[in-house]
Parts: C-alpha cells; structure tokens; sequence
C-alpha cells in the first residue's frame, strides 16, 4: 500500500534528509586518493549520530555498516572496508540513510577520486542528469512509470545501459515502503502520484551492458562486464507544486 504523508511526517522526513546530505557534504570533502571506504563510513555514521538519528542501514537485512561505498565497477551495496583504499581516477558510490524519529532520508551520490577520464565523466553527469529527468515527472496526476521511462530514455539516448535488477522504492516510516520503482519501462502504466508521496529516485547506470552479478559476499553487485557504473539517488516529496527534494541542502 503506498501511504501519502501528513505533514507532521513530512517535516520529520525534511529533518532526516538534510542529515542525509550534510553526511553527503562531508564526505566529499573527505575523498582524496589514499583515503579507505572504512574511513568514508565512519564519516558518515558520525555525522549522522551527531544529529540525533541513527543510521537506516547499519543492521538492515545484517547490513554491517552505515554507508554503502561501492568503487568503479560495484553498483550498489559495496560493504566499507579498511583495506579498500581509493585511488586517483577511481569513482565512489556513496549510498546514505538516516532514521530520524522514526522516519527515514535517502540518498546516493557518485563521487570522482581526483582526475577522471571523459567518458567516466560523461557517465557521472548522464546519470545525474537521468535523475534529474524522472524528478521532473514525479508530479501529481503523472503515473509511477512516466518517472522510470524518463530515466530510460535520457539514459540510453546518450549511450549508456540502465541497471534493472534494482529499483527505487517509497520511504517513510520503512527505509523501502511500496511502490517500488524501476527505472526502466513505458509511459502511463502503474498509480497515479499523489501529493504526500515520497519516492526514492535512484537511477544506476553502465558503461557497458546493464547486466549485473552479487559477488559472494552476498551484498556487493557489480556490472557483469567489469565496466563502471554510477548511482544518483534523491528522497523526493510530491505536492501540488513542483516536486521537493528532501535529501538536498
């Protein structure tokens, strides 16, 4: 069931986004060549408890840590570790959440360790900009899939495949609450939006094919063919106005 937000839980859900994204702002200014995801980790899971909110991720499912950092190839769910050290070309996945009484903010960035190449740039601003594509239908009387067709057509119009075995999802009071939303898919098909849904929007894109495996940690997923992948994600409120980015500063 998707379930429209009061304004009561809308205003603790604006609060649990902007620590999100002050973990974000800190984290990047924390990235450098030599630094570990251990060491991004623990950035975050301080920010977070800092402001009175606890970490959404750290336990979920046995999740072991506070952020997910998943490097060049890793799409999602990469597990911080002290022996993976960044490198300068390197590009870092930063997946966040913070529960804030209750309630839940939501966010990934992708972030480039020193200099990158054009192409790994290329990838890093198509798939911002593919966010920033299905936002932009995340409005009231569009339907859930207007947003996933918007991410797949910018996408894939500039030469990049689209991940489909993970999706956005609603949040709330649960870090993943209905609907789950793909980012794949045609116009006009699944509910209507309405104002007081919140929605993860989170398109993850490839270089090369949109295949993907879990490696035998059970968590981390990587593109099947090695090619590098990136991952943006908002925590975005619809209203009767334009849509609202709740993990934004």
């Amino acid at each position: 069931m998707i379930t429209r937000k009061s304004q009561r839980e809308i205003e603790l859900m604006k609060t649990a986004g902007h620590i999100v994204a002050l973990a974000h702002q800190a984290v990047k200014n924390m990235i450098k060549p030599g630094v570990s995801t251990y060491d991004v980790d623990q950035t975050v899971e301080s920010i977070i408890e800092s402001h009175d909110a606890t970490p959404s991720f750290k336990g979920y499912h046995g999740f072991p840590s506070s952020a997910c950092t998943s490097l060049n190839d890793e799409v999602v769910h990469g597990i911080p570790s002290k022996s993976r050290i960044m490198k300068k070309g390197d590009i870092l996945k930063v997946d966040i959440g913070a529960n804030y009484k209750g309630y839940h903010g939501d966010s990934a960035w992708t972030y480039a360790i020193g200099e990158i190449d054009a192409q790994t740039q290329k990838l890093l601003d198509v798939t911002e900009k593919a966010l920033y594509e299905g936002i932009k239908s995340a409005r009231v009387g569009f339907r859930l899939s207007d947003i996933s067709h918007a991410i797949q057509t910018y996408t894939e119009a500039q030469g990049f495949a689209i991940v489909r075995e993970f999706v956005g999802h609603g949040i709330g009071k649960k870090l993943h609450e209905d609907p789950q939303l793909p980012n794949y898919g045609p116009p006009g098909k699944g509910p209507v939006l309405k104002s007081g849904m919140v929605l993860a929007i989170e398109p993850m894109v490839n270089i090369g094919t949109h295949d993907v495996k879990v490696k035998t940690d059970q968590w981390t997923a990587v593109t099947s063919d090695g090619s590098l992948s990136a991952h943006f994600e908002h925590t975005v409120l619809i209203t009767e106005d334009e849509p609202v980015l709740l993990t934004a500063l």
